[in-house]
């Protein structure tokens, strides 16, 4: 793995995103994986390992999370300004030779792959929509917008890991070692010692806007024409089942494929998930 920044422009200036790249630079097919609202590019790690042999894997954590720059203007934390970055991203990679790209997103990073997969001469040519739809249901979201944003702060790291353990329990059973990994990769630790998440507080003001009704994205979604992959917790309460049906019946009707035991969203860290992405994007 190699970490990069990557430069991109905002509203008030120059901010800096964060990715890791896995394999081979030189590998025309490349996979690009978006994490969740809350989360960051190394929520990915699991994944990366197994693919790496076989495509070059750039995670990027989306500015405000992780080790990516925060926003000035907390209006910015915006589709619109993701999209703006994830095209410098996709203009980096492709001058590296890359020809062939597939898209990874879970949740956020998964409306965001959907949108850009829907404009004309998109540059995605796989798509893997992990635990999100085209119908985000408000009350998914009133539940996430409980934690989002709130900052708490932790004395010990044992705490701010229980603390996860909790507000992740969707992501179905994890190991200790990963959810070791998912907490130390989505925490920071103040000088006074005491123990935060990893990500701009601010990135909330947008998303409390949006808690009034669902999100329906029909129309982006019947405009994607590549290949498509649904991936789904069993218990999900962002991605329904029924609007997981009827997105196979449409668009570019995916397979879908679920996951007992997970709701939102599946961590992609299990054998039997990593798989299924695995085998969607190598054709198998």
């Amino acid at each position: 793995m190699i970490e990069h920044r990557l430069p991109c422009l905002n509203s008030q200036g120059f901010h800096s995103l964060h990715y890791t790249d896995w394999g081979d630079p030189a590998n025309p097919r490349v996979v690009i994986c978006v994490h969740g609202l809350t989360r960051n590019c190394r929520d990915f790690d699991a994944l990366a390992t197994a693919l790496q042999n076989d495509l070059r894997v750039v995670s990027v954590s989306i500015a405000g999370r992780g080790l990516s720059d925060w926003l000035p203007n907390k209006e910015d934390y915006s589709y619109a300004q993701y999209s703006i970055d994830m095209t410098a991203l996709i203009a980096r990679v492709t001058a590296n030779g890359a020809t062939d790209i597939s898209w990874v997103g879970t949740s956020m990073g998964g409306m965001l792959g959907m949108i850009l997969a829907a404009r004309p001469n998109t540059p995605i040519n796989r798509l893997v929509l992990n635990d999100v739809g085209t119908v985000i249901p408000k009350a998914s979201m009133a539940r996430i917008g409980t934690y989002v944003g709130k900052s708490p702060r932790f004395k010990t790291y044992e705490e701010i890991e229980r603390y996860v353990r909790t507000v992740s329990a969707p992501f179905g059973p994890l190991t200790d070692v990963q959810w070791q990994h998912l907490t130390r990769s989505n925490s920071r630790q103040y000088e006074d010692g005491n123990w935060g998440m990893n990500y701009d507080p601010g990135i909330a003001l947008p998303f409390a806007k949006a808690l009034k009704n669902d999100i329906v994205l029909w129309a982006a979604y019947d405009a994607v024409r590549c290949p498509t992959l649904l991936l789904r917790g069993a218990d999900s309460d962002l991605l329904l089942r029924d609007t997981a049906l009827e997105m196979t019946k449409r668009g570019p009707k995916p397979k879908l494929i679920e996951f007992a035991g997970v709701g939102h969203a599946p961590a992609l860290m299990a054998d039997d998930q990593i798989t299924a992405v695995r085998d969607f994007l190598l054709d198998v």
